[in-house]
């Protein structure tokens, strides 16, 4: 197995993209704390991954509040004794245009996506340095990040941060042999903050079908497994060519 006995923090792992990867990185031998605000859903895929043979446990944390970052830390070297993968997933939209967002709403936005990220890596960061050996990080972005769009002004803010974040991170703790990069979902399995999928959505891509969640959890299980030692610093589009396409042309 590509991570036998590694432990690995997946945040908003109670649905769709992070449960999913939860699901296949632990089918790959790791240790997963399954993080979600709803901690019905994280303890019941905690209890999936265990009834088919792994070694899961629910937790829920705040991702946006630094001390929730803190324990999240804590109580997993506790459980586990170290961490060797951070995958972060959570992220929240506002679905607002600039005209109508409110302050308090980009605030909210901006501290779950971006925020977030920054402090569990930063904490997670601390604890591989501390134990004195390689770690992977990989952050969730989004093609949102990368281009304008309609709606959602402060998702595509901090998806756009998101990637600056993950190149910067990967440069600062490349020496402590902790490899950073990131992956870029467009449209897969559902929405932002919801659990319905609908398989009929409308997308144009260069696959011709809706992504699913298995598809970004394959591309993490690469990029925190041995397969990718020589990738740092990248952002790994998995859009079904959405961006390798000329606007307008289908």
């Amino acid at each position: 197995m590509k991570l036998d006995g590694q432990v690995a923090i997946i945040t908003g792992a109670g649905r769709n993209i992070g449960e999913e990867t939860a699901r296949l990185l632990a089918s790959e031998g790791a240790r997963i704390a399954v993080v979600d605000m709803d901690k019905e859903r994280g303890d019941q895929v905690a209890m999936q991954i265990k009834e088919a043979g792994g070694d899961a446990m629910g937790f829920v944390a705040n991702i946006g509040s630094e001390a929730d970052m803190q324990q999240l830390v804590q109580d997993v070297v506790k459980r586990w004794g170290k961490i060797d993968i951070l995958v972060n997933n959570a992220a929240i939209s506002d679905n607002k245009n600039i005209l109508d967002i409110t302050k308090d709403e980009w605030d909210k936005v901006i501290a779950v996506t971006l925020t977030g990220p920054f402090l569990l890596s930063k904490y997670v960061a601390m604890q591989m340095v501390e134990q004195g050996t390689a770690g992977k990080i990989v952050n969730v972005g989004s093609t949102s990040g990368f281009y304008g769009r309609k709606r959602a002004i402060a998702y595509a803010a901090a998806k756009g941060g998101v990637t600056t974040l993950t190149r910067a991170m990967a440069v600062q703790l490349a020496s402590h042999n902790i490899r950073v990069n990131g992956v870029v979902p467009n449209k897969i399995g559902s929405p932002v903050g919801k659990s319905e999928f609908n398989p009929e959505r409308l997308v144009v891509n260069l696959r011709g079908r809706p992504g699913v969640p298995l598809d970004l959890a394959r591309a993490v299980l690469f990029l925190v497994s041995d397969d990718s030692d020589f990738v740092v610093g990248d952002m790994l589009f998995v859009d079904g060519g959405v961006t390798a396409m000329m606007v307008g042309q289908a």
